[in-house]
């Protein structure tokens, strides 16, 4: 079931915590962030390797392009809107204030341009240290273009991996710290879930992190602590393990001139020597060719 896929680093960025990647097709540019304070925003335009980089002094933790350019992003208890062009974060909506414990995870967008935002017990000390999560504490929202945000789902160790099936009928989102990819039924006119499932609870791979959809309707599944992107079709079953040169694999997207690269975003904090002599390269951004195309994902609407 290994797949022997050459997997290239393409960028030695040494990320505390890389996440919340994700490809601009007008731009052709790479997104991603580095979630430990500093927080940083990086954005890469692959074909000349220009590389720019903004650092924040909040933890910010997901991020969806906007129509006109700027960026929303995601942080430890709010949404704001990034302008690339100044550098300016600009809060818009608090989250989850009500919950001081939790902080702001994974998200994307649905087809309606709805941010799906998901929280969990805070876990990352101010020095960047492993704190324990003692409870499943957070939640899972949802983000109108009007700033309403709804809770959809409670009791979430940690909140990973939105993402949909191809004729938007089904929600796909992981509860990392249970091991479960969860399916629902999903309603893209009213912005509901409902019918919820487990497609996968596999042990053998590490946890599953992020998540998008390929053309297939396959899910590729990053694995925390399992050294590889899983491929599972829409039954549950594992199609390929694609290793990665990296323990902790966070996150991954479709991108490239035809959607037909995988990117692949890795962590090196608190991880010991051992491992880094071994993986010189984790924190680094990954890529691969998966032999298939996915989706540019989508754009939130406010």
């Amino acid at each position: 079931m290994k797949h022997e896929t050459p997997v290239t680093c393409l960028l030695e960025t040494k990320d505390k915590l890389g996440e919340g990647c994700f490809w601009d097709v007008k731009t052709q540019t790479l997104w991603w962030l580095d979630l430990i304070v500093p927080s940083a925003i990086h954005c890469l335009h692959v074909a000349s390797g220009a590389h720019r980089t903004w650092q924040f002094s909040e933890m910010v933790s997901t991020m969806a392009m906007r129509r006109d350019g700027t960026v929303l992003v995601g942080s430890r208890h709010s949404v704001n809107i990034f302008n690339p062009e100044t550098g300016a974060m600009t809060p818009w909506i608090p989250l989850g204030l009500d919950h001081p414990g939790n902080r702001g995870n994974d998200g994307a967008c649905d087809a309606r341009g709805r941010l799906w935002f998901g929280t969990m017990m805070n876990n990352i000390g101010p020095s960047g240290e492993d704190l324990p999560i003692t409870a499943p504490a957070g939640i899972l929202y949802r983000v109108d273009s009007d700033g309403t945000a709804t809770a959809m789902e409670h009791e979430i160790g940690v909140s990973n991996g939105p993402c949909w099936s191809p004729d938007n009928r089904t929600f796909y989102f992981t509860d990392s710290m249970a091991q479960v990819i969860w399916a629902y039924d999903f309603d893209l006119d009213s912005g509901t879930i409902s019918n919820k499932r487990s497609l996968s609870d596999t042990k053998d791979y590490g946890y599953p992190d992020g998540a998008t959809v390929d053309a297939d309707g396959c899910i590729w599944s990053a694995r925390w602590e399992g050294s590889c992107v899983l491929r599972i079709d829409p039954k549950g079953r594992i199609d390929r393990v694609v290793p990665i040169p990296s323990t902790r694999v966070t996150n991954v997207c479709f991108g490239g001139a035809r959607l037909d690269t995988l990117y692949v975003t890795t962590s090196r904090q608190n991880v010991g020597e051992d491992v880094l002599k071994r993986y010189p390269l984790q924190g680094g951004i990954f890529c691969f060719d998966p032999g298939m195309t996915g989706f540019e994902k989508h754009a939130f609407v406010g």
